[in-house]
């Protein structure tokens, strides 16, 4: 069964930590373009990941995320002691250098002045931690690959969808062919009609056999036998190739050019307006294959 390339995983993991959430989007595009959008990942993981990425999902435009959601102890943030004590001690010498009472003797006035450092820029800072690393990048790549099979879970059910309604528009294109079948009769009789008026206008004494050959040309030009055994072929190639190709997305587009060109060339030898108006509905069933195809994988 065919996969669409628009799909949306996410699969969380719970590490030493904290939380960590992984979410994979992917939208249609010719290859797999794939963008790392988060600053946790190790870069001598990122290589790894890509080719797991492109491995599982073939192609796409494809955003990776993570996020980390830290647990109370370890997000608390920490005072540089060290920092604390350098100002602690400028200031003190400063107290010094003009007569101030050094050390204190009140420890409540130590303490105002502790109180009053802690809030100098620098001295509270927020824990510095790898999220990922090798001790638990197995449970990380794991987390990463349930996600991937979420997004290839969206993938196939939106394959589904796509499947009925694009092997639906390609059986209303050859139910279209007998439709024009119908009006192929008719459609002779009109121009050899058409032409012996025109004859008849002019008033002019005509070579009965010549008549004939020239005739018999001018409707061969016109005629679209061929022009509908192809689009047939391609019609029942386009349903073998969605039915038994894993990946039919990039083939079934070349079909539908294919089968364009046929309609095309059938709209043009028509000279019938019954006929023009099947080959209109034709074409715009081919339009909707043709922009379904592009998110086929």
């Amino acid at each position: 069964m065919i996969q669409s390339m628009t799909g949306y995983g996410k699969a969380e993991t719970i590490l030493e930590a904290g939380k960590l959430t992984i979410e994979i989007k992917s939208l249609n595009g010719k290859n797999a373009d794939i963008s790392i959008k988060t600053a946790l990942l190790p870069k001598d993981k990122e290589l790894a990941v890509r080719q797991l990425i492109a491995q599982r999902l073939q192609r796409g435009n494809i955003d990776f995320f993570i996020t980390f959601e830290a647990n109370a102890a370890e997000s608390a943030k920490e005072i540089n002691a060290d920092l604390v004590m350098s100002y602690y001690r400028q200031i003190m010498a400063i107290n010094t250098r003009v007569g101030q009472e050094y050390p204190f003797t009140d420890n409540a006035d130590a303490a105002h002045l502790l109180g009053s450092i802690i809030r100098f820029p620098d001295v509270i800072e927020q824990k510095k931690q790898d999220v990922i690393n090798d001790g638990n990048w197995e449970q990380v790549l794991s987390c990463i690959n349930e996600a991937l099979d979420r997004i290839c879970d969206y993938r196939a059910a939106e394959g589904k969808s796509l499947y009925a309604d694009i092997t639906a528009k390609v059986r209303n294109i050859q139910e279209f062919i007998p439709q024009i079948e119908a009006f192929e009769t008719e459609r002779v009789s009109a121009v050899r009609e058409r032409l012996m008026s025109r004859l008849a206008e002019l008033s002019a004494a005509a070579d009965q056999n010549r008549l004939e050959q020239e005739m018999i040309y001018y409707i061969e030009k016109l005629d679209i036998n061929e022009e509908k055994v192809r689009l047939r072929q391609h019609c029942k190639y386009f349903m073998e190739t969605i039915d038994n190709d894993p990946y039919p997305g990039k083939k079934l587009g070349f079909i539908a050019q294919e089968m364009g060109r046929e309609i095309n060339t059938t709209g043009s030898k028509a000279n019938h307006s019954e006929i023009q108006k099947i080959v209109v509905r034709m074409k715009d069933e081919l339009e909707k294959i043709k922009e379904q195809s592009l998110n086929i994988l």
